[in-house]
């Protein structure tokens, strides 16, 4: 799957989170532009290691600040998968 796919599966899985509906850019925050709190981010993150069939660790999740390093990061570990 390229980056191109799994963006467009994760803005589709990030749609029922975006309750302020934030257009979704590379530079979109989840903490400052779609202020999600812990709990949203651990929901929206078990919908995304689900959907990907990946797990990503609890330190991969701390350096994740926005939707293009999320992009990334999930591409990367569904292609080592």
């Amino acid at each position: 799957m390229d980056r191109a796919e799994v963006d467009a599966k994760i803005c589709n899985l990030i749609e029922p989170f975006n309750k302020k509906g934030v257009e979704i850019k590379e530079e979109t925050t989840f903490q400052g532009d779609l202020e999600f709190d812990s709990l949203t981010v651990m929901d929206f993150v078990a919908e995304i290691e689900d959907e990907f069939d990946i797990i990503i660790s609890m330190n991969q999740q701390a350096e994740i600040e926005n939707y293009g390093q999320l992009v990334d990061a999930v591409h990367k570990l569904q292609a080592d998968a």
